[in-house]
């Protein structure tokens, strides 16, 4: 009888990580290889050589020498190499020198007294999860004592400076000066001595390390699978990098064994051991500092082990985190407005080669045995067929496919053609969000490309001008249900970046929307119908809006036709600029204003299409966008929509408008250089006159271009091709019209004019020193009438900046989005709603402070309370309302199951609109249903959600913000830089900065004193006037803390300095209004001046200051100069300048620079209100929770101030994660990422090679609980589904 035995299936349960000792490595390997050969002449592996077959097989027919299986299942073997002579191993060269340093060199004791030891151990003993770094600060603590002693306590022995060479020489500094060079044999012999107690202090584990297996003795060598070669079709082989290492090793091993046994003189042999060296340390690492690479015969740097491991291209990132996958297919994209948004056309081509198993059962037998009939080239046919003993038959090769579709059966598996209505995931490169790799259904169609329909675009972020895309097959049915029931193109519809729609009608479909709703359409009844069938509409038609001559309908009837017919809506559109809320929807029935942009268009919130998807579901809003989409692609093509050149001809009068605005602006320009000249120009606060002028230039000009435009404008009718297409906000915008029409404007570069490149001229077309605004870069003309050479120059010069900054932000945001993915990727939601970290760490107490998921938000809330409300006002008939005591007491009934705020809000829209009873009652039963459906789920992967929220919108942030002019208070870092700024955590911004507010308390009583000084006075003047006085004194109180904040430096004060080199005396001159400006006197810089034990005069007439100083020589002068030049007067430090603003009713001081806890102690100062941009003096000052609000504020504010919508959950769990630990951490290797607890996450981020070493000397276990550790050894990931598992009995 047959036993069958089941084996348990064996899952990676944890890594341990340790060093090797020579014993173990002895152990391990099943060959010594002493022999420099690889093959001998008949092409035979040599025994003993690198290519011995006891070290596994690579010919498909050979076995292995020591298993006895074929390459297919031979895992390969290590061998070993004994070394004639030990040497360092270059990735522990540190910890060799950390250890020699802080040891005694007769007796290895740590160079502490013992009870300092004793003390030490008791501290680690007691180590608590609150003191996670606690290790490395005793290692720290140590090291900085032992360097200093210079006898041991333990033997009395003197000990000697030990000086290291990178990379790998050791030298003993003796007491009478010598240097003694430590040989890698007495190096180790030291390390032999360490205790394993003293080893513990420093940061090894003794159990899986001994520092003297840092020095090698014994080598290992890989098997050769890891190192195969190949033979080229020369017939010649070709070695693989390793083995050419290992060859150079072995025979500079073999002359150093040799040179040894026959005596040469120790020269010549240590010449030999330091070849040696050199040889095993580019085997480890071929990118050492301070020595040469190993290169190749054709001259490229060796590829070693470190260069395996690290980098994009290596092991842990190319090949275990992201690997090649089969079952997948690339080509161009096109478009097809005839498929569904939830279909991809795939060729027939690729149809043939993709396969999917399908198991043979009774149900699918007979249409199974037709596909193998057709075989692989006739379409729908199959590749393979696998028979149930797990042979695998190709049909190319099969001789008789008749045969063998007659014998399928159950148990068969048959590798069928991809066919329609079969589920694939179809993705674009960069996936920076989910919505980047999507599950479609396939249509199998002619031609070369995959095609898609246009309105899924925008997720992809794809457009039609060659990119290309992917297009992967699942092959289990586990797979094909994850990505039915998580990956639908129709459940991506709202984004979980801010819960609003991110697919939606494009380009010429909404053109398409406008044109067929505006109140001039009229279709016949033929028209009518054969759009309505093009949507798929089938019931009656409505009534007619016009019956003579002819039945006409109107393009909104045919709208109306495919909205939910309880629908009700009411949103403004793109058309009527947001103004009034002239789109109606009553019933199901449009019955005012046009679709545009605004009501079904992709990425716009609030729109008809977002509604219809939050209210009847995605299913429903996908079959409303198809049928939409179908109609408006039909009403467009039989309609017609051009745009050409004579649509941008603008009429003589309107040019000669254009014409006279920029003469007048010309004119303007020549008049402020004149006042520029004169000296009379109005200055701006902040700015220099130059920069002034600037300011005023560039805004004229400005000013110029906006009327061009303005009249350009106003000359096309609201029917011009091109208006319609910039206000429904199909494409472009009006400035484009302009561009085209009227003027180009003004061309910068750095947001400022053009002003380098010739001497005292942009271009040698102008004359030196030429004033008019075309010199530096004006055009005045447009792209309809074409550039002159000299503008088209310009133009190109602002354009390349364009393409510049394009591509440094692509990569700077790519980084970022890479770091904030690894940070994030293993927090996830369990199921109390909090999110922790794989080990259980809490992060969140509540996901996003009230558990809702974005994704699943209503835009941002959890329910759209004002919406059901007004929703249930229409349908309910109100013949008696609710009073506000019956609200408050139904809504108290459901008050357990919702949050405050929603308790609120609800309250506060029952009120608003009266309601039955009964009505209530609905409103609240659908909010608690509503409420429960947008909270998150548990095991949902909200990290990286979180980081791809904010990833995604780097590449269309600004790169740098230039202000014109350099308009100083405004100096601040925007955009992407200030972006990464906040998530690297630095500890000094680039731009810092304070707004600091004024004590209400303490302006109250400057006030009051101000009152009883001018009583009299300010009792004649009327309620404006006594306003003016009093906003008055309220800036001079403001100006007064200012002047207190400000930092201010002799140098600030001076208008010349001068040094009296016969004398020895140095002559300050000072500036009367930089002093009146500052707030100071001569007698103050005179106390900061005398405070060196200085000799000063003053002479207050002439405002000079003499220092004398005796005894020095002009260097000497010269640095007492710059010493007194830099001494503080007043003010704080690194606060560089203030400026005084008004804010609603008070004033306000922002200053460029920043220094938090000196500004807060500034009498007057309202300690509650004043900020800093700097989140480390934050949390410095005000803990750590002020920190994370400030984080959440900025990164906000940054993302606000560029017009990008994120939901401020993602933010809160950015800043919840950096700040988990009680300090700021930036999100990278120096902070979240570098602290993973999981050596193979942090190996796979950054620093592959020091972390794995560094792992291996503290003995770490990395117990596979994130996420890049599960995918590198092929685990499943414990986020979403993979955290369930489920026990299926059959």
């Amino acid at each position: 009888m047959d036993m069958l035995i089941e084996e348990g299936v064996k899952t990676i349960d944890a890594i341990k990580f340790s060093v090797f000792s020579p014993n173990e490595i002895r152990k391990y390997s099943v060959a010594e290889i002493s022999a420099p050969e690889t093959y001998d002449e008949d092409g035979m592996p040599v025994t003993g050589g690198l290519m011995d077959s006891r070290l596994g097989t690579l010919e498909p027919g050979q076995k292995c020498a020591t298993c006895g299986n074929t390459s297919a299942r031979c895992p390969g073997h290590f061998g070993h190499i004994e070394l004639a002579e030990p040497v360092l191993h270059i990735a522990f060269v540190e910890d060799i020198r950390k250890i020699l340093v802080s040891t005694c060199r007769y007796c290895g004791r740590l160079l502490l007294p013992q009870e300092e030891i004793d003390a030490y151990h008791a501290k680690l003993a007691e180590k608590k999860p609150s003191a996670p770094t606690l290790a490395e600060e005793i290692t720290k603590e140590i090291l900085a004592k032992t360097k200093k002693v210079k006898v041991c306590p333990h033997c009395n022995k003197p000990q000697y400076e030990i000086e290291f060479t990178k990379p790998t020489t050791f030298h003993e500094i003796t007491e009478w000066g010598g240097a003694t060079r430590l040989l890698p044999a007495a190096i180790r012999e030291r390390l032999e001595r360490v205790p394993d107690d003293d080893l513990r202090l420093l940061g090894y584990d003794p159990s899986s390390t001994r520092p003297e297996w840092f020095v090698l003795q014994v080598l290992p060598v890989p098997p050769v699978c890891v190192r195969p070669s190949i033979t080229l079709e020369s017939g010649i082989r070709s070695e693989d990098d390793l083995t050419h290492k290992l060859v150079d090793i072995l025979r500079v091993n073999q002359r150093v064994k040799e040179s040894k046994e026959s005596g040469t003189p120790p020269l010549i042999v240590q010449d030999l051991v330091d070849l040696l060296q050199y040889q095993v340390t580019t085997y480890f690492d071929n990118e050492v500092s301070g020595i040469p690479q190993a290169h190749h015969r054709s001259g490229r740097p060796l590829k070693t082990l470190s260069q395996r491991l690290k980098g994009k291209e290596g092991r842990f990132r190319g090949s275990l985190s992201g690997k090649r996958v089969d079952f997948s297919s690339r080509t161009v994209i096109s478009p097809d407005a005839n498929l569904d948004i939830c279909e991809v056309g795939v060729p027939y081509e690729v149809a043939k080669k993709l396969t999917i198993p399908e198991k043979v059962a009774p149900w699918n037998i007979e249409f199974l045995k037709q596909l193998v009939l057709n075989g692989p080239e006739k379409h729908p046919g199959a590749n393979y067929v696998t028979r149930p003993d797990g042979v695998k038959i190709r049909l190319d090769y099969a001789s008789d496919r008749s045969a063998l579709a007659e014998s399928l059966g159950p148990g068969y598996i048959v590798e069928r053609h991809l066919m329609d209505g079969d589920i694939v995931l179809f993705n674009r490169q960069p996936s920076l969000h989910r919505m980047s790799i999507m599950a479609h259904f396939v249509k199998v169609l002619p031609y070369r490309t995959f095609r898609l329909n246009p309105a899924v675009c925008p997720p992809y972020n794809a457009d039609f001008d060659g990119d290309e895309m992917n297009l992967h097959v699942p092959q289990s049915e586990e797979a094909r249900a994850e990505a039915l029931m998580l990956m639908r193109v129709q459940d991506q519809i709202i984004s979980p970046r801010y819960g609003g729609p991110i697919i939606g009608a494009i380009r010429d479909y909404l053109t398409a929307a406008y044109l067929l709703t505006h109140d001039s359409t009229r279709l016949t009844k033929e028209e009518f119908t054969n759009l309505a069938l093009a949507g798929g509409y089938v019931g009656p038609l409505p009534e007619p809006i016009e019956k003579t001559p002819e039945p006409l309908y109107s393009g909104k009837q045919l709208f109306s036709l495919f909205l939910p017919k309880d629908f009700n809506y009411v949103m403004a559109s793109k058309w009527a600029k947001g103004n009034v809320k002239d789109v109606v929807v009553k019933n199901g029935e449009l019955v005012s204003g046009v679709i545009d942009r605004a009501a079904i268009g992709a990425e716009e919130p609030n729109s008809l299409l977002h509604r219809i998807t939050k209210d009847y579901g995605t299913d429903e809003a996908r079959r409303f966008l198809n049928s939409i989409l179908a109609v408006l692609k039909a009403y467009i093509t039989e309609r017609g929509f051009t745009y050409g050149y004579d649509d941008l001809e603008l009429p003589e009068d309107v040019r000669k408008k254009i014409n006279e605005a920029i003469k007048e602006a010309y004119n303007e320009v020549a008049r402020l250089f004149d006042l520029y000249e004169k000296k009379q120009l109005p200055l701006v606060r902040g700015l220099s006159p130059e920069e002034a002028l600037e300011l005023y230039i560039l805004n004229e000009l400005q000013k110029a271009r906006d009327r061009a435009g303005r009249f350009a404008e106003r000359a096309f009718p609201e029917s011009n091709p091109g208006v319609i297409m910039a206000r429904t906000g199909a494409r472009g915008s009006l400035l484009n019209i302009a561009q085209m029409a009227a003027a180009l404007g003004q061309q910068s570069v750095r947001g400022r004019r053009i002003e380098k490149g010739y001497q005292d001229r942009a271009l040698p077309h102008f004359l030196p020193g030429d004033r008019s605004p075309d010199a530096k870069g004006f055009v005045k003309s447009n792209y309809r009438d074409g550039l002159s050479p000299v503008e088209f120059f310009f133009h190109a010069m602002g354009g390349r900046e364009g393409l510049v900054d394009t591509a440094v932000r692509t990569q700077q945001s790519g980084y970022m989005q890479r770091r904030l993915v690894n940070a994030m990727e293993h927090l996830r939601v369990e199921y109390d709603l909090s999110v922790r970290d794989p080990y259980g760490h809490i992060i969140q107490f509540i996901y996003g402070e009230d558990g809702v998921d974005p994704a699943k938000s209503d835009h941002g809330v959890a329910v759209n309370i004002p919406r059901l409300v007004e929703t249930e006002a229409l349908i309910s008939k109100t013949s008696k309302p609710a009073s506000e005591e019956e609200i408050r007491k139904v809504v108290s009934k459901y008050a357990k199951e919702l949050n405050p705020k929603l308790i609120q809000d609800l309250f506060a829209a029952l009120k608003e609109h009266p309601l039955e009873i009964k009505s209530v009652e609905n409103v609240c039963k659908r909010v608690v249903e509503l409420f429960k459906k947008a909270m998150v789920e548990p095991g949902e992967a909200i990290g990286v959600v979180a980081a791809q929220s904010v990833g995604e919108p780097g590449t269309q942030m600004t790169l740098r913000t230039f202000h014109f002019a350099g308009v100083r208070e405004k100096d601040v870092t925007l955009g992407l830089p200030r972006l990464i700024e906040l998530v690297d955590a630095r500890k000094q911004p680039s731009k810092a900065s304070m707004t600091v507010y004024i004590d209400p308390d303490y302006a109250a009583a400057e006030l009051k004193k101000a009152e009883e000084e001018n009583k009299e006075r300010w009792a004649k003047l009327s309620p404006e006037e006594l306003e003016q006085e009093k906003s008055k004194v309220l800036y001079k109180v403001a100006l007064k803390v200012a002047k207190q904040i400000l930092f201010t430096k002799v140098s600030d004060l001076i208008a010349d300095a001068e040094v009296d080199y016969v004398s020895g005396a140095i002559i300050l001159t000072f500036d009367k209004d930089k002093l009146a400006e500052r707030d100071c006197t001569l007698h103050e810089v005179k106390r900061v001046v005398e405070a060196g034990k200085r000799k000063v005069e003053v002479d207050e007439s002439n405002l000079t200051l003499t220092v004398r100083l005796e005894g020095l020589d002009l260097v000497g002068l010269n640095m007492q100069l710059d010493k007194i030049l830099n001494m503080r007067v007043k003010g704080i430090p690194n606060v560089n300048r203030v400026t005084v603003e008004k804010e609603g009713d008070e004033w306000l001081i922002r200053t460029s620079g920043s220094n938090f806890s000196k500004t807060l102690k500034v009498e007057g100062v309202d300690r509650r209100r004043t900020i800093t941009n700097n989140i480390f003096e934050i949390a410095t000052v005000l803990g750590i929770e002020a920190a994370r609000t400030a984080l959440v504020k900025e990164i906000m504010s940054t993302l606000d101030e560029q017009g990008l919508e994120v939901d401020i959950r993602h933010i809160y769990l950015i800043a919840d994660l950096m700040t988990a630990k009680g300090e700021v951490q930036q999100v990278g290797r120096h902070g979240v990422a570098g602290t993973k607890t999981s050596v193979l996450a942090r190996a796979a981020f950054e620093i592959t090679v020091p972390t794995l070493a560094e792992a291996a000397v503290k003995g770490e276990v990395d117990e596979l609980k994130g996420v890049t550790e599960n995918v590198i050894v092929g685990l499943p990931i414990p986020v979403g589904t993979g955290m369930v598992d489920l026990y299926m009995q059959g």
